[in-house]
């Protein structure tokens, strides 16, 4: 019965795509709260993730993610602590845009907690631009400004999101155009980068080994072998590479599946064949940080390869990512599919 429920989901070619999603008959709601520095989208009534801005994160961000039946994706650390989570990299919250070397600036690291953040970038929210909810979909689009130290703006930020709900599947469209100001801006290749996710303890691998990560104070602090209690996280890129072995290579998708709190799921990040660097190469670690990386190409290949991404003043950039949310294990012949759904679609839908 179920297997034969999830066939109907996954097998039309129109599930999940934006702009046909309204058949599902799900209610996606987006809603402001700006006086909370939030906007909150919720599907049928229920919370999906929310877009917010806290004085405590250096960059807007979605937070938290979570499943058609409610189940979080996302760790809580440090908006939300939950027991039995690991309290590394700060900076690591909800599903974000950012970069570890601009114009020599760390926008990656940043974080209250971290010592040196009086020197590293930040991205501060600017306005909401405008939302709309209906029948299967909802938008929300915002400004934002990618700043140095000091207070100087150096890009311009324009992002759009979709977000859509069928059935027991959700999906987010993050469409960013940056917008170089007064100075050509220099992306140098960095593995800190580029659009990346932190997930739950149980999307983690599970620990084999005692670790060296940062704590929540920023510093380099050993952690014993944890208790892999629920931790089911496993990584399977386009390309066949699984586990660990997913980190610094190249590939269209990267999907990561497991259970939480007994449910299978499976949460897939696609990379847009108009995106610079594509294919991108994969920052996707056992400990639970899951990002693309099309940028820092020198680091991630072993000095094989070099980008050095660039833009001169006036000049633009349009990134688009989706992050798929879907109630089953991973299968590499429906994640195919939804990639080349995904890679099909015009290349018009950047933010307005």
């Amino acid at each position: 019965m179920v297997r034969g429920r999830w066939t109907l989901l996954v097998a039309g070619a129109a599930i999940l795509a934006p702009g046909e999603a309204g058949a599902s008959g799900l209610a996606v709601e987006v809603v402001p709260r700006e006086a909370e520095r939030r906007v909150d989208v919720l599907v049928s009534g229920k919370p999906f993730t929310s877009y917010v801005w806290p004085t405590t994160v250096m960059k807007p961000i979605l937070y938290p993610l979570r499943t058609a039946s409610g189940k979080l994706l996302t760790r809580g650390h440090p908006l939300d602590p939950r027991p039995g989570e690991r309290i590394d990299h700060p900076h690591h919250v909800g599903l974000w845009l950012n970069y570890g070397d601009v114009n020599g600036v760390d926008f990656w690291n940043n974080s209250p907690r971290s010592k040196d953040s009086a020197r590293m970038g930040r991205i501060v929210h600017g306005k909401v631009e405008g939302t709309r909810g209906g029948p299967g979909e909802g938008e929300l689009e915002v400004s934002a400004e990618w700043r140095l130290p000091g207070d100087r703006p150096v890009l311009a930020e324009r992002t759009r999101f979709v977000f859509a709900a069928d059935g027991e599947a959700r999906l987010v469209d993050r469409v960013t155009t940056l917008t170089a100001l007064a100075e050509r801006v220099l992306f140098k290749d960095n593995k800190e980068g580029l659009f990346g996710i932190r997930v739950a303890r149980a999307l983690e691998h599970p620990a084999t080994k005692a670790e060296i990560l940062t704590d929540s104070a920023g510093r380099p602090t050993a952690v014993p072998v944890l208790d892999n209690a629920g931790v089911t996280g496993r990584y399977l890129s386009s390309e066949g590479k699984e586990g660990d072995a997913v980190w610094g290579t190249r590939g269209r998708w990267v999907a990561l599946g497991g259970t939480v709190e007994g449910e299978a799921v499976t949460l897939a990040i696609l990379d847009h064949p108009g995106n610079p660097g594509h294919p991108t190469y994969w920052h996707a670690r056992g400990y639970g940080l899951f990002a693309a990386n099309p940028l820092g190409q020198q680091a991630m290949s072993g000095g094989k390869e070099e980008l050095n991404f660039a833009l001169e003043p006036g000049a633009s950039v349009t990134l688009r990512y989706r992050v798929l949310v879907l109630s089953a294990g991973p299968s590499p012949g429906l994640l195919e599919e939804r990639y080349r759904a995904f890679a099909a679609e015009a290349s018009g839908r950047e933010a307005r």
